[in-house]
């Protein structure tokens, strides 16, 4: 018997597949994070200030009537078929 072919050389922990599938999985969630990352920072929103928000939808409910109704009053219309008053 030859002691060399019962003892393969040992290989270095890249050639085998199971270390890239344990590497493969957080590597992955890393760089997904910094995508999201990137895209919340670069697809933000402006702030408004609060004055220029209340005036635009003064405007808007003006030309709307009815679609922009408070949340309440909206689900209790939806409830009962009452329209809720304009006055308010």
């Amino acid at each position: 018997m030859n002691s060399t072919t019962s003892n393969p050389a040992p290989r270095a922990w890249w050639h085998f597949p199971h270390v890239w599938l344990v590497v493969a999985g957080p590597a992955i969630v890393v760089v997904a994070s910094f995508v999201t990352f990137y895209l919340a920072a670069k697809g933000q929103d402006p702030v408004l200030s609060t004055e220029q928000a209340s005036s635009n939808v003064s405007s808007v409910q003006a030309d709307k009537g009815i679609a922009l109704a408070p949340a309440m009053q909206a689900r209790n219309h939806a409830a009962t078929g009452v329209l809720p008053d304009k006055t308010k």
